[in-house]
């Protein structure tokens, strides 16, 4: 299977977007389609043995819609003078002809030569020839209306389009029997309600256009971050190349001031840098020979040079674009309701229409009244306020995430994490900062311990795991060289094996000291040292225990503050961790964790997170996204504290790309905000169709409430902007 994202041209309202999706799922070889109407995308996965991408973009043809190609990036659309220039010229022109059409009726002088009851002749061509400007105006919603109609995907567009053709149709004919002497008819033209109608509608999209644009600002600004051009380094020369030249291993150079093209590794020099882009760490970093440097982080005071490694769209800064896009692209549960109603809705409000239009006739209604309210009841039912409600609240709610530093993977991570009510944590690099330093050392061996430590800095060097920095860091602070090492293995959640001069060397807890059958002689000195706080490696060698090395770790700043967020909104708090208990339940205790799990392997992890689910409890798990991936997958939401390079590997459902156990928070209150937003959206939307139609129907005539097509168009115009206006209002939490 393959996945693909194509930019679609053309789609207007959520009901062009449910057609879409709907015909490119009936097709054969896709097995799933999702299209989004804010950011105007397609992801489509398909068999690639059975289609190929001109025969997917071909279906979207068919069903009414353009393909512009492979999604490559967040574009937002410049409103240029052009387009003002005609949008001013049509209000003007709006205003002139409702001037012409209804001044009399409201005892505004009239025009001598456009006079209806004195010269009629002139009064229609005036009507009918700017009503043709604004039906070439909007052509483009006549023809996506008919045919989406054609295709059997009806849309708001079709709504318009019947609408105004029949009423523009239905003025063309009276405009003949004016001309054949019934003079009388010259009042029931209705060409200015087929302008006007077109005119709303194109205010109401260029308002939308701009506040789709809005919603995707925040993401718009990481694809600015880094530079158009770099220095690279060949055969000794300095050449400036665009981002598009450099290829992976090439040498480019970064001096003060500047800033990183690609994700890559310095090979020479050192530097502060400036990654609060990705890191939400406003404090300069310093980077040297073997460090890691991310593409658009900005070079403070040195000169470095590096070799490119990840480009274009495996860098760090597309690989957050692409996280962000395709959460958007994903549907949240809520957003089912909307669908399933748009999607029904639009076939039923043209039956009401024309059921409506049969009634009117038979109960004795003139034709002009049953045509008024038959277009009428198509332009107010327009369903636009109603698939704007969910996506655009959602995408509002995606671009915050990622202005605060998270990564959203799926849209219904925002919906389902107000749910949560446990949140179990990983202890190292999750409570603390895994900036672990090697804090006491019980040597029980015959060699010094700059000689112990190289042993077991040596095997660590190969481990990926916190403890390890902590004695590779120990021998570069001793200019300690690391000893030849074969036959590495890492056992999960126990520790890690080797041989050094062909003498087997094991690091681990004390229950690889179990796995190995090896009798644990210092029990008593463990637990003086977990006492204080430490971590706790054995070092073996052969069989025979030489060391236990304390390892100490910082907790995070904000720790203590975020759990007692979480336990006053009463979300249980569980410390899990292979670590062992003493050393656990110090650190629980000083940050507020009143639960604890300790000693524990990943799967043994894995297996206590389904265990809480099957006690009904919403589980978040929030781990390193490496040793904790089990546990994360097997979590309700699984939440990697990470650094910006690890992204593209991860597999978590959010990334907390700022390091701050303080997001987790703020992604509760956003997934909180969200939901009732939503609702709110959803709620006006029905209830503005649910009131409309009716009074479009004439059931509140009695009453002396009634409108007409033009009423409609502002009403369902406004309908929308109120949608779009409380969607808005998330973008500050």
């Amino acid at each position: 299977m393959k996945k693909i994202i194509l930019s679609i041209d053309g789609m207007t309202c959520s009901a062009c977007s449910n057609g879409l999706e709907k015909y490119l799922n009936k097709q054969k070889g896709i097995t799933n389609a999702f299209v989004n109407l804010v950011m105007a995308n397609a992801t489509i996965e398909y068999d690639e043995k059975i289609l190929n991408i001109p025969q997917i973009e071909e279906f979207v043809k068919q069903a009414g819609f353009k393909s512009l190609g492979e999604f490559k990036e967040i574009k937002i659309e410049e409103k240029n003078k052009k387009e003002k220039i005609k949008f001013i010229v049509f209000t003007l022109l709006a205003i002139i002809l409702m001037y012409i059409s209804m001044g009399h009726m409201v005892n505004l002088p009239v025009i001598p030569f456009l006079n209806p009851h004195t010269e009629p002749i002139n009064y229609m061509l005036a009507l009918m020839l700017l009503t043709i400007c604004f039906i070439i105006y909007g052509f483009d919603i006549l023809k996506n209306g008919y045919k989406n109609l054609i295709h059997k995907t009806p849309n708001m567009d079709t709504l318009v389009g019947i609408g105004v053709t029949a009423s523009f149709l239905y003025s063309l004919y009276n405009m003949y029997l004016v001309f054949n002497g019934n003079h009388h008819q010259v009042m029931n033209l209705y060409f200015e309600s087929s302008a006007i109608v077109i005119y709303f509608i194109k205010l109401g999209r260029y308002i939308d256009g701009i506040s789709k644009d809005k919603t995707k600002e925040a993401i718009k600004k990481l694809v600015e971050i880094t530079p158009n051009t770099a220095i690279v380094k060949i055969d000794g020369i300095e050449k400036e190349v665009t981002l598009d030249e450099i290829h992976k291993g090439d040498i480019v150079i970064a001096r003060a001031g500047d800033k990183i093209a690609v994700d890559g590794e310095i090979i020479s020099g050192k530097s502060h840098f400036d990654e609060s882009f990705i890191t939400g760490e406003s404090k300069p970093v310093t980077k040297e020979v073997g460090n890691k440097v991310i593409a658009g982080s900005l070079n403070y005071d040195g000169y470095i040079e590096y070799k490119a490694e990840k480009i274009g769209k495996e860098s760090t800064v597309s690989e957050i674009v692409r996280l962000v896009v395709e959460a958007s692209n994903t549907k949240a549960p809520i957003a089912k309701i909307a669908d399933t109603v748009s999607g029904y809705f639009v076939p039923s409000v043209i039956a009401i229409s024309i059921i409506t239009f049969i009634v009117y006739l038979l109960i004795g209604q003139d034709f002009a009244t049953a045509m008024t309210t038959f277009v009428t009841i198509l332009v107010v039912a327009c369903p636009c306020s109603l698939g704007l409600a969910t996506p655009l609240a959602i995408v509002v709610s995606e671009g915050l995430c990622a202005s605060n530093s998270i990564l959203v993977k799926k849209s219904e991570i925002l919906e389902n994490a107000k749910k949560v009510n446990t949140i179990v944590f990983d202890k190292t690099g999750t409570l603390t900062y895994g900036k672990l330093k090697i804090a006491e050392i019980l040597n029980f061996s015959s060699i010094d311990n700059n000689q112990l430590l190289q042993l077991a800095g040596s095997i660590e060097s190969k481990s990926t795991h916190p403890i390890g920095k902590a004695f590779t860091d120990y021998l570069q602070e001793n200019n300690l060289p690391i000893l030849d090492l074969n036959d590495f293995e890492n056992i999960a959640g126990y520790g890690i094996i080797g041989k050094i001069a062909n003498e087997s060397i094991i690091l681990g807890n004390s229950k690889i000291l179990e796995k190995y059958q090896i009798e644990n002689t210092h029990i008593e000195e463990e637990k003086k040292l977990a006492d204080k706080g430490n971590s706790i490696i054995y070092v073996v060698k052969e069989k025979q225990i030489l060391a236990l090395i304390g390892v100490n770790d910082i907790v995070r700043e904000n720790a203590k503050e975020v759990i007692s967020i979480l336990n006053n909104n009463n979300i249980q708090t569980i410390m899990l961790t292979g670590d062992n208990k003493e050393t656990a339940e110090k650190i629980a205790k000083n940050i507020g964790i009143k639960e604890i799990i300790a000693n524990v392997v990943p799967v043994e992890k894995s297996k206590t997170i389904k265990k809480l689910k099957e006690e009904n409890k919403f589980v978040m798990m929030c781990g390193d996204g490496i040793n904790d991936s089990p546990a994360l997958a097997s979590a309700d939401i699984g939440i990697s504290v990470n650094s910006g390079t690890d992204i593209a590997m991860d597999s978590s459902d959010v990334i907390l790309t700022k390091n701050d156990l303080s997001s987790i928070v703020t992604l509760l209150k956003i997934s909180k905000k969200t939901i009732r937003n939503i609702k709110q959206n959803l709620f006006w939307a029905f209830f503005y169709n649910t009131l409309m139609i009716p009074i479009a129907i004439g059931l509140l005539k009695p009453f002396g409430i009634s409108i007409n097509p033009m009423l409609a168009s502002i009403a369902m115009v406004f309908s929308s902007i109120t949608v779009i206006l409380n969607a808005l209002r998330l973008r500050k939490i």
